[in-house]
């Protein structure tokens, strides 16, 4: 009996400690330090959300810049489902889901080069990737140029100007957040 009176206080010590404090604590610095990252990333244009930096969307239309193909089950890109597809590099529907995906995108791209970026065709750990490589935007630059009427080297100018560098070159790639290209090519129009 002596044992459990601390015992009890110790426990609810801890738990105001690990459940309340701690969390309040981190999120308070977390707003106070990162408040764009704390609050999702989102993006905002005309006063309205359009997305998060952090979360891929489907994009179909000829004029925008394609991401990565969503692993994410029924509705491409759902948060709420994030996985990959869990499909073996040697499982046969991988190859023939990888082979449409390409076929289709040549179909779409025929002014890009023959080789489709592995990007372009398989889908990330999570399926929410948002960016794509340059090399990848790069690709689908003439497509993205035919559908708008607007000259090559402005799309590839476009690229380069929303292509994100690591901090450090040896430290992760260049990226081009396709959200981001998509919103600044729709202002351009």
């Amino acid at each position: 009996m002596s044992q459990l009176r601390p015992a009890i206080v110790l426990l609810i010590v801890l738990t105001l400690l690990t459940g309340a404090v701690y969390p309040l604590l981190t999120t308070g610095l977390a707003q106070w330090w990162f408040p764009s990252q704390a609050n999702g990333s989102l993006i905002e244009q005309d006063g309205a959300v359009r997305g998060s930096e952090q979360i891929g969307q489907a994009f179909n239309q000829s004029g925008h810049f394609w991401g990565r193909p969503s692993a994410t089950g029924d509705a491409p890109y759902n948060a709420l489902a994030s996985s990959g597809s869990n499909l073996a590099g040697s499982n046969p529907a991988l190859d023939k889901a990888v082979a449409e995906r390409v076929a289709a995108l040549r179909a779409a791209n025929p002014q890009a080069p023959k080789a489709v970026p592995v990007e372009l065709v398989t889908a990330s750990a999570s399926g929410l990737d948002p960016d794509i490589s340059p090399e990848a935007a790069l690709w689908q630059a003439p497509r993205i140029a035919a559908a708008r009427n607007m000259a090559l080297q402005d799309v590839e100018a476009l690229i380069v100007h929303h292509t994100e560098r690591p901090l450090l070159p040896f430290v992760g790639e260049e990226t081009v957040n396709v959200l981001r290209i998509n919103l600044a090519l729709d202002d351009l129009q």
